[in-house]
């Protein structure tokens, strides 16, 4: 049984570009079969496939994505201002399955200590290691985490860049399955880019991450925007796949962090507050979290 939570949330299916009016294409959420499909006039309709037959699911488009939801979501949709300014380039960077479950996938795109590690050259490079102090708080209104403050350097913050900058950073966590990450423009001193990760869980350890760029860029190509971004995700591919568990543990004990883990440890908790199981390793969270990300 997946909890209401999670069955009566929006997920995103597709990129808007990669759906053919007139065809339909089959899928999964939540280990059920969906099909989607856009009429010639570009209405979207999904349906969730059962023994017993098809069964409408709502749907709507925003964001440069198609969502679906099984279940019964509330009226209101988190809100990316960003996609509503004219002047960015809105580009679906690729939708990439990942066998491991969606919320590693978020985390991992929350986490800013494997930069020099793992996107050596583009995100981090050593000696430039180390995760200085951010600030993290759950806006509770909007029941979303945010993460402001953080920096890093980046010998090639974006595909537009012509040298390393010490990157500034804000993460939103909107959704347990999306967040979006806020950067330095390298042509805009005032206002930050914006990238998206929707993720569309298939199973409790499988996903299709549907990244979406919100950029100031008026220079490089769509398809050197893209190449860039699915180049920083192959990178994090090889990490995510080779994950164990393939579930993100939410037990304290399981993993002991540390300060530059402050977003990952409020993400967890944030996920344990919900009472979330579905794409969990789970061991035992019924004790109350009193753990604090360590001070090395």
């Amino acid at each position: 049984m997946i909890e209401a939570c999670v069955w009566n949330e929006w997920y995103p299916v597709a990129v808007v570009d990669d759906v053919a009016p007139g065809r339909q294409y089959q899928s999964h959420l939540l280990n059920e079969r969906i099909s989607y499909w856009c009429t010639p006039d570009g209405e979207f309709s999904a349906q969730r496939e059962t023994s017993n037959g098809s069964v409408p699911c709502r749907t709507q488009t925003r964001y440069h994505l198609h969502w679906v939801s099984l279940g019964d979501p509330a009226d209101d949709f988190f809100q990316i201002a960003e996609f509503a300014e004219p002047d960015r380039r809105i580009v679906g960077a690729g939708s990439m399955r990942v066998p491991t479950s969606g919320l590693r996938v978020v985390e991992n795109f929350l986490d800013m200590a494997h930069f020099p590690f793992v996107h050596t050259g583009l995100l981090g490079e050593e000696p430039h290691t180390e995760v200085a102090p951010y600030q993290v708080h759950i806006d509770t209104e909007k029941d979303e985490i945010i993460a402001t403050e953080c920096r890093f350097y980046q010998p090639q913050a974006a595909k537009s860049a012509s040298g390393g900058v010490d990157a500034d950073y804000i993460y939103r966590v909107l959704r347990p399955f999306v967040a979006v990450l806020y950067k330095s423009s390298p042509v805009d001193s005032v206002r930050l880019d914006s990238i998206g990760l929707f993720v569309q869980p298939l199973s409790d350890e499988q996903c299709i991450a549907h990244v979406v760029l919100c950029l100031i860029d008026e220079d490089s190509s769509d398809a050197d925007l893209r190449q860039f971004q699915q180049t920083i995700f192959g990178q994090d591919l090889m990490i995510l796949a080779n994950h164990i568990p393939r579930g993100l543990p939410l037990d304290p004990r399981f993993e002991v962090p540390t300060r530059a883990d402050g977003l990952s440890a409020a993400y967890r908790r944030w996920l344990r507050d919900k009472a979330i199981r579905f794409g969990t390793y789970q061991t035992d969270i019924t004790q109350p979290d009193t753990t604090q990300p360590a001070i090395p």
